[in-house]
């Protein structure tokens, strides 16, 4: 038999024995302790809440074969994001995009004020740009592509062999792409993460992260961090999120075409100064995009002829439409970046992030109208 598809590994990974009269699917396990096996601790043994849970091993189990390594579940994507960040020896290098995820540049920013690091920013689609911040050694390449909130595209074989010729650790947030739209470990990359609170999950119910690698003695490290520093995940959250991931690939399909429908129409309107999505002919990312992922994704960014201003009034006046902070779930939602004094100066004031759902492509094209009228 043929290895299963990625939609069908999001369906049937993480799944228990089949045995008569089993459940389907991992039951919710709500525990904090666990009864020992004779002359404890054995391999296998469960031991304390705090440690694991086979709720969180079910997800990590599905999580691990989309993305083709083994996971560890977090209480929250800045909870994974710290726990590779803390791999870095102190005085250590850290190369980052320029224009990042706001969290993990405030996280990176913190330490290097607290001379815990060095961070060095990069425009991360530049890849001669990305080996010149290279060549003065590095300890972690942290990578996201496309990035958030301006969707650029890196070359992502090219800065991954980069960064292991300089001697680095790579990471690269896989949260926009999903495992669906790209599977960095095989490209290479060390360790991937997530804000499983985004498309894993995808109903803006749940606060988790993840990471996965292919490396064990990382792995062991992520978890022991997890344990030590006390991220572990809500076991609810965890059963959520692996219910949800089942229908991944049906809502990141419908999100995604609707997101290029919605990117296409947007680019024609006179309101709008850009459009930023890796599905258009003329955006600096397609080239790369269809190279090294399947699909697009389901983020657009419209930067708007009238400034901050009308980026604001296109979030107030929209109907369908929520003016909401997160991204990922099956609902469409909208944000001017810039309202965050910590997003980064690189992101235009007049940025708008479109999280593109699965309603009816029309309805939402209609909305956006109206509001950008």
């Amino acid at each position: 038999m043929q290895q299963p598809s990625p939609a069908t590994l999001a369906v049937t990974a993480g799944r228990p024995t089949v045995t008569p009269n089993a459940p389907l699917s991992p039951p919710l396990v709500l525990a904090s302790t666990y009864v020992a096996s004779p002359g404890s601790p054995q391999p296998g043994d469960l031991g304390y809440g705090r440690w694991t849970n086979p709720t969180w091993q079910a997800f990590e189990a599905a999580l691990g074969a989309l993305e083709g390594g083994s996971a560890a579940l977090f209480a929250s994507g800045m909870a994974a994001i710290a726990a590779v960040v803390d791999s870095v020896p102190d005085g250590g290098r850290v190369v980052v995009p320029d224009a990042a995820y706001n969290g993990t540049l405030a996280l990176l920013r913190d330490l290097a004020e607290r001379g815990r690091l060095d961070v060095v920013r990069v425009p991360i689609a530049d890849t001669d740009a990305v080996r010149g911040a290279l060549a003065a050694g590095v300890d972690l390449l942290w990578l996201e592509t496309p990035t958030n909130p301006l969707l650029e595209v890196a070359d992502l074989p090219a800065v991954v062999d980069a960064g292991h010729a300089a001697g680095s650790l790579v990471a690269v947030d896989n949260t926009f792409a999903t495992p669906l739209g790209q599977t960095p470990l095989a490209c290479g990359a060390d360790v991937v993460v997530h804000s499983v609170t985004k498309y894993l999950s995808g109903h803006s119910d749940v606060l988790l992260g993840a990471a996965a690698t292919r490396d064990d003695d990382l792995l062991e490290r992520l978890l022991r961090h997890r344990t030590t520093h006390g991220a572990i995940p809500g076991t609810v959250e965890a059963w959520l999120a692996l219910r949800g991931l089942r229908t991944l690939h049906l809502r990141v399909d419908r999100a995604s075409a609707n997101a290029a429908e919605l990117a296409r129409r947007l680019s024609g309107h006179p309101a709008v100064a850009r459009v930023r999505h890796p599905s258009l002919p003329g955006d600096p990312g397609h080239e790369r995009a269809t190279r090294q992922m399947r699909g697009y994704g389901a983020i657009v960014a419209v930067e708007l002829v009238r400034g901050a201003a009308a980026a604001e009034d296109l979030c107030r006046r929209a109907r369908i439409w929520v003016h909401a902070t997160s991204l990922g779930g099956v609902e469409s939602t909208m944000e001017r970046r810039r309202r965050h004094a910590s997003e980064p100066d690189t992101v235009p004031e007049s940025l708008v992030r479109l999280s593109v759902g699965v309603e009816d492509v029309d309805d939402l094209w209609s909305d956006l109208e109206q509001a950008l009228a």
